[in-house]
């Protein structure tokens, strides 16, 4: 069977689907190709293990198009302050959004419910094909358009092919478009917990030489815990009985958060960095870690993934209505060196974080403790660092403000 779209995304999830309800609430026909839809939510349903800390510019983006009522409808928790020190010193910096007039500096969300959020407005959606389940078989690149061709047999013509199918884009392998990148040899062992406190409010980071330990706050008595180490400890930590690993972290994670009640689950990953060395192709564009991927320490490839989708989504209409096409490498070059400079910047300077604060001679401990010290108090240092982490810092697009591009109300 062959069907016809302006756009086809190869990826439905978190960016992936908001690619989708942007494209489709400023017109374009849209086919979205999926391997499974999130599950339903049910609101005694135990927390997922991944979540993302959604900026300001994110929730922005998804209230535009009316997905964050349905989120936060399920669960979201906001966070108006950060806590980040070094264990080594005690040299400790605070963040805190009524600094900067903000009421807050983001929102712990679990992924399945951010995606489940987009895919309630997708599934309404008159402009939206939903291909699921499905998977791309292979794709050819015309002068006219595109031709993608799914293990469903269907095949789909389009002008342009979006690659929103993560970090190991089969999308991107097709293209034989190459990634820079490198492993740092720490995986990430992430718990989701019930303290015997509410976390509603406060966000922290402790930098060890080992590597850092994070604290995210859900909502009420529930937290998610994130430790980095070698893969030789997490996969260790891993292998302990749930009560021994609960007293491990009860030693190893600030009094001040309150004692743990119960580990619910517990989950590891690999940490690396990650950059596609071109963003686009013929017919092609890549977002979200299909383009590019970052240490998790500050908790932004989500954020950057989403600024993509809406940075495209803004060439492509500015595109449309200069009567350009849409897969024209006209157009989606503007694309390429917009994001691919912006997340150059960010992919640097958190490498430089992790760097910093790895194991190392005194000078890593100096220029530490003057970056924390100097981020320490209510200054413009402190304010600039709120916004950049709120994603209002930089060449932001309209979407990102709260404004669908090409409407004018």
């Amino acid at each position: 069977m062959k069907r016809v779209a302006d756009v086809v995304i190869v990826g439905g999830g978190m960016v992936g689907a908001l690619t989708a309800v942007a494209l489709a609430e400023t017109g374009f026909e849209v086919a979205l190709v999926e391997h499974a839809r999130p599950k339903n939510f049910e609101i005694d349903q135990p927390y997922d293990l991944r979540v993302s800390a959604l900026s300001v510019a994110s929730v922005q983006m998804l209230d535009a198009l009316s997905v964050w009522p349905l989120i936060t409808a399920m669960r979201a928790c906001p966070f108006r302050r950060m806590a980040v020190w070094d264990g080594a010193t005690g040299t400790e910096t605070h963040f805190n959004s009524a600094d900067i007039g903000h009421s807050q500096l983001g929102f712990i969300v679990e992924n399945r419910l951010i995606q489940l959020g987009l895919w309630q407005v997708l599934e309404t959606a008159a402009q939206v094909q939903l291909h699921c389940p499905a998977h791309i078989e292979h794709f050819s690149a015309r002068r006219d358009g595109i031709e993608v061709v799914l293990d469903t047999g269907e095949t789909i013509e389009a002008s342009l092919l979006i690659a929103a199918d993560g970090a190991n884009s089969s999308v991107r392998d097709l293209a034989g478009i190459a990634c820079d990148g490198e492993a740092y040899g720490q995986h990430a062992l992430v718990a989701s917990v019930r303290t015997t406190i509410d976390q509603q409010d406060i966000t922290w980071q402790r930098f060890l030489p080992a590597g850092p330990q994070a604290f995210l706050p859900l909502v009420g008595n529930r937290a998610s815990l994130v430790w980095y180490e070698s893969a030789a400890v997490i996969d260790e930590l891993k292998q302990l009985p749930l009560q021994e690993l609960q007293s491990r972290f009860e030693e190893e994670f600030p009094t001040r958060l309150g004692g743990l009640q119960q580990i619910e689950a517990v989950g590891s990953f690999p940490i690396r960095w990650g950059q596609a060395q071109r963003y686009i192709d013929d017919r092609l564009a890549l977002v979200g870690d299909a383009a590019h991927s970052v240490h998790p320490l500050a908790g932004q490839g989500v954020n950057m993934g989403m600024l993509d989708a809406s940075a495209l989504v803004q060439v492509l209409v500015e595109g449309r209505r200069k009567g350009q096409d849409a897969g024209s490498q006209r157009v989606l070059r503007r694309y390429e060196r917009w994001r691919k400079s912006e997340n150059g910047l960010v992919i640097k300077a958190l490498d430089t974080t992790h760097r910093i604060f790895e194991p190392g001679a005194a000078g890593k401990r100096m220029v530490r403790n003057v970056a924390l010290a100097g981020a320490a108090s209510v200054s413009p240092l402190n304010r600039f660092l709120m916004k950049v982490a709120m994603g209002l810092v930089g060449d932001v697009p309209t979407l990102a403000h709260g404004v669908i591009p090409g409407k004018t109300s």
